[in-house]
């Protein structure tokens, strides 16, 4: 949404790649700011499909006794996965969005090791929970 209401007043010119150190480096057309949204929502919608078949996912500790706790532990990390990408990707677009006006970026260097460290940390604590669960 955020994007639909910048879109008429934005650069013809917009950052469409960014260094190590969140600044950019590669410049293309306006339009070029769709791409990242659609490949978020690839990754949500393929997300959203595992979410609801869990029997098919790669289980560690799998018995009958545990399977859906199993399966319940697993929907709920695909879903947490799911909106912190959608985050994510949300948070990226404002910034290409202000850094096209020549506004500082909010998260500079640290936006993608505080990405990281979400999404990874999560897929820990739900592993965890998973062997605690077995």
């Amino acid at each position: 949404m955020y994007l639909a209401v910048q879109y008429v007043s934005l650069p013809e010119r917009v950052p469409t790649h960014f260094n190590a150190f969140n600044v950019p480096d590669g410049w293309g057309p306006k339009w070029m700011m769709l791409i990242p949204l659609v490949i978020g929502f690839a990754i949500w919608i393929g997300l959203h499909v595992l979410e609801k078949f869990p029997h098919i996912h790669n289980y560690l500790w799998l018995t009958e006794e545990n399977a859906r706790r199993q399966y319940k532990n697993s929907q709920l990390l695909l879903n947490s996965m799911k909106n912190i990408i959608l985050v994510f990707f949300s948070f990226m677009t404002i910034e290409t969005v202000r850094i096209s006006f020549g506004k500082p970026s909010l998260l500079g260097v640290w936006e993608m090791p505080i990405f990281l460290f979400v999404l990874f940390g999560t897929m820990g604590c739900f592993l965890f929970r998973s062997y605690r669960l077995r």
